[in-house]
């Protein structure tokens, strides 16, 4: 990968190729262990991203966009705020678009990505797909405790 690559054409490059299902196409647009934390499916390391796109984007979904906004790349740290949505292809939310609006961060090495995560409010989408209560609260619930491990465990509470 072209080493001069500016952050915002590295991180059209992986988004494009995420909604056309191009799991190789993704994973190129990391370091060889690079990892992608998806808030939905977990941590996939190196070439286990093309599965995530593959096996697991492409499987529960179609019909995919993710736009992108403002990115900004600073010390080797990329931003990039997105809206992302596709068709749900699980059988309890055929067809019932889910829209998700976030923020991706990227720690960036030699004009790749070495790790992918973001700040997501997927309970929107997740209720557009007709998830019940229950469901939602035990997302919330994981992405709470998620949150408190990257803060330290420090709570309001706890002070």
């Amino acid at each position: 990968m072209d080493t001069s690559m500016t952050f915002k054409t590295l991180i059209q490059k992986m988004t494009q190729a995420a909604v056309r299902g191009d799991g190789p196409g993704v994973a190129a647009c990391f370091c060889e262990n690079g990892i992608y934390h998806d808030v939905f499916y977990g941590e996939f390391r190196g070439n286990a991203i093309i599965n995530l796109i593959e096996g697991h984007f492409h499987r529960d979904g179609k019909d995919f966009q993710w736009d992108l906004y403002d990115p900004i790349e600073q010390n080797s740290i990329g931003y990039a705020r997105y809206v992302f949505s596709y068709s749900s292809t699980l059988p309890q939310a055929k067809n019932r678009r889910a829209t998700f609006e976030g923020v991706a961060i990227c720690r960036l090495e030699e004009g790749r990505i070495r790790e992918y995560r973001e700040v997501a409010n997927a309970v929107t989408g997740l209720h557009l797909l007709g998830f019940s209560p229950e469901r939602l609260s035990r997302f919330v619930d994981r992405e709470a405790k998620a949150l408190l491990r990257r803060a330290g465990g420090d709570t309001p509470q706890s002070k």
